[in-house]
């Protein structure tokens, strides 16, 4: 499994960190890049200080004590000349968790100011899988119709939205739900909450 991960500048850390958390236990590969918004959204959310994505990383291997089975590659926000800037490298899915309606706004008209905007265009041009998981509410009409072009160029819109049937006890679980959803769509058999037997 070959993923690219982008954290855009919206609030919901915690869905970030809990799908970095259970990505580092599975074998793969990840190229991962965060905007200086998230950074600044991750440091107020968790109340800790983070300058990087690396930062990000340290943070979830220590606060969970995850051993990486995992390999992560950084890559910076702004160089649109990264190797995932490119169609001739491959991944498997690229996920933008959490996705500001900046983001999804630049996304949907095709602009690619920045590593996480070019990434996502070179998914989609590519036919990959592209899974956005917006932190907003309401939607206005702007955000909706924006989303429903990235939905309509291929991308899966998965809205940060946890479910209550597995009786989360903690944030964690909460962040834990839409971890696992994420895993399913990119062909992992997510073992974070049990599945609904009806």
């Amino acid at each position: 499994m070959k993923l690219v991960v982008g954290l855009a500048g919206a609030s919901g850390s915690i869905y970030a960190a809990r799908f970095l958390r259970a990505l580092y236990e599975l074998e793969g590969e990840t190229f991962i890049t965060a905007s200086p918004a998230s950074l600044r959204i991750f440091s107020e959310e968790y109340e800790t200080k983070v300058e990087s994505a690396e930062d990000i990383l340290s943070f979830v291997e220590t606060k969970w004590k995850t051993k990486p089975k995992h390999k992560f590659h950084i890559r910076n926000f702004f160089d649109i000349g990264s190797d995932i800037a490119s169609g001739s490298n491959t991944w498997d899915a690229m996920v933008v968790i959490p996705c500001s309606m900046k983001t999804v706004a630049s996304m949907s008209a095709g602009l690619t100011e920045n590593l996480i905007e070019r990434a996502a265009d070179v998914t989609l041009k590519e036919r990959r899988r592209l899974i956005i998981v917006p932190r907003e509410t309401p939607y206005n009409r702007i955000h909706l119709k924006n989303l429903l072009a990235l939905d309509e160029a291929g991308a899966i819109i998965l809205p940060a939205s946890p479910g209550f049937y597995q009786m989360p006890k903690t944030l964690d679980d909460l962040g834990d739900f839409i971890a696992g959803r994420i895993l399913n769509l990119i062909g992992v058999n997510q073992t974070l909450f049990p599945k609904w037997l009806g």
